[in-house]
């Protein structure tokens, strides 16, 4: 009976959190805006907790162990970076970037598509993936608004190659972070292994997206640019510094001996103190606000949201493991190709429960399949959880706010239309990013 009672509260929360994404992603109370995707989560991890649902001691117990899956840890890696990311935002240096790529495409469509899909895929490697889409989405409506062509086929791919490029770096991504660091997958161990699928998905993701808008792309074009320029240099140093000395640190991380969100907060702390104190520095020098501007709205700009929707979701895996549901899922995946049925279902999960919460229940699910499988199940739903964001706007939170965006800007950009690209492009996607996966672990 307790169990029947937690999958109706489950269940419940996940249709309210599907319904406040796609009818009421945000609520205005006077001058503030607040984010609503996870208000029915966390209402349903309290209930299960105050009526013991959820035994209170196993959750308290999972946010003060000392192993990889301690959601605090994930939440620190995971913030930590996006913080590094935002600082070089925040200077102005991916605006900086696009429009230096996009000033030498020579006129041409086709340029500009093949440019920015590099210059995209590249950045998200090595920053963030809802970062680069929410700098570059207003930037790419911008310059096709001032070169009179249709934004259209530059914001689809530019969605579609942050969300297949996320997949290589462990770091791309909250959901590589939470299923890697569940199985203590080091930094080079998923590089080895993922590199191979990214390359396939990437080239098939381009591929598609070309012969989809080859025709628009073909038209002329003669666009008007606005200078961008750095807003502060030292900033920009230290951040540069910081995010490449994580990067390098979380490579050699089990060589060394730190883990790695540990790695990522002492660079983000380190950023932020210079921040902070070159910031006052300045004022007090030259009675300028320019750089505690700066350092403030780095801070602001963080996804604290994330917190209370990660905790809630893995309070209610952590139900479900209590009833043994993960083990009855899991033994009826035993008999079928792990690759490809934890691929697809990873894929069809995110775009019902959204990636991150399909990444808590997916790690362990995974850790319930035998462990002769497991290294397969972990890397397809690793795949399944980046590609299956641009499916669906729900597969995603960078979907949900890609989409508030183009609706911001009055770009006019449907649920259906979404979908209708992302299906044509995704599933293709998909199976080329699978079947890398499956020669590279024959």
């Amino acid at each position: 009976m307790e169990l029947i009672f937690s999958l109706i509260i489950i269940g419940l929360s996940i249709a309210g959190m599907i319904y406040f994404i796609i009818f009421l992603p945000k609520v205005k109370i006077g001058k503030y805006s607040f984010d609503t995707f996870y208000w029915s989560p966390l209402v349903g991890a309290i209930i299960l907790l105050i009526f013991n649902l959820l035994n209170g001691s196993i959750f308290f117990n999972a946010l003060i162990s000392n192993d990889s899956i301690n959601p605090l840890k994930i939440l620190c890696l995971f913030l930590s970076m996006t913080c590094l990311s935002v600082v070089l935002d925040e200077v102005g240096l991916f605006k900086f970037l696009a429009e230096f790529v996009l000033k030498y495409s020579k006129n041409s469509q086709m340029s500009v598509f093949i440019v920015l899909y590099i210059t995209v895929s590249f950045l998200t490697i090595f920053t963030s993936n809802d970062i680069i889409i929410l700098t570059f989405t207003p930037f790419i409506i911008f310059f096709a608004k001032n070169a009179k062509i249709s934004p259209i086929p530059y914001l689809v791919e530019e969605f579609v190659a942050a969300n297949t490029f996320s997949m290589l770096f462990i770091i791309g991504n909250p959901t590589n972070i939470y299923l890697a660091t569940s199985f203590n997958v080091t930094f080079f161990e998923y590089l080895s292994v993922m590199w191979l699928p990214t390359i396939f998905a990437g080239l098939t993701a381009f591929i598609v997206l070309l012969l989809i808008f080859y025709k628009q792309l073909k038209k002329p074009i003669q666009p008007v640019f606005e200078e961008v320029h750095i807003i502060d240099k030292p900033i920009l140093i230290v951040g540069l510094i910081g995010l490449i000395g994580a990067t390098i640190l979380l490579i050699i991380s089990s060589y060394i001996g730190l883990e790695m969100y540990l790695i990522c907060l002492i660079s983000a702390l380190l950023v932020l103190l210079f921040m902070g104190g070159y910031s006052l520095v300045i004022y007090l020098r030259k009675k300028k606000l320019t750089q505690i501007y700066l350092f403030f709205n780095s801070v602001k700009r963080l996804p604290y949201t994330l917190i209370p929707f990660l905790l809630s979701m893995f309070a209610f895996v952590l139900c479900l493991n209590q009833y043994g549901v993960f083990d009855v899922v899991a033994k009826a995946f035993s008999n079928v190709e792990a690759i490809f049925v934890y691929g697809i279902t990873s894929f069809m999960s995110a775009n019902l429960i959204n990636n991150i919460p399909m990444s808590v229940l997916f790690a362990n699910l995974v850790f319930a399949s035998d462990t002769t499988i497991q290294l397969k199940a972990l890397y397809a739903s690793v795949i399944g959880s980046n590609i299956g964001a641009y499916l669906t706007p729900i597969g995603a939170l960078a979907g949900i706010m890609w989409m508030s965006i183009l609706k911001k800007h009055e770009v006019k950009f449907s649920f259906l239309q979404f979908v209708a690209y992302g299906t044509i492009v995704s599933i293709p996607t998909l199976f080329a990013a699978l079947g890398g996966l499956a020669i590279t672990l024959l």
